[in-house]
């Protein structure tokens, strides 16, 4: 099993926490990049503008809060990435 998969195994069981550092990793292993916005705000892009993911970086703690793993979750769905 590859890292790739590990990783969205680990985002898609809710179980478990995920944390900034490995949605950041997943998301540039399945060609997406990060664009910094304001403050927290961040928006990870692909090229397709019906798949950018927009969200604020988790904090003061690394862990993502479980809607935020559900927007990240419905936009791979939306792209065919699992």
């Amino acid at each position: 099993m590859s890292k790739t998969e590990k990783l969205i195994g680990k985002l898609l069981n809710t179980n478990g926490s995920f944390t900034w550092d490995e949605l950041t990793s997943l998301l540039a292993k399945l060609g997406y990049s990060l664009q910094q916005g304001s403050g927290s705000r961040v928006k990870f892009d692909n090229g397709n503008p019906a798949e950018m993911i927009n969200l604020h970086r988790p904090h003061p703690g690394n862990e993502l809060k479980k809607y935020v793993r559900e927007q990240v979750i419905d936009k791979l769905k939306l792209g065919g990435h699992f």
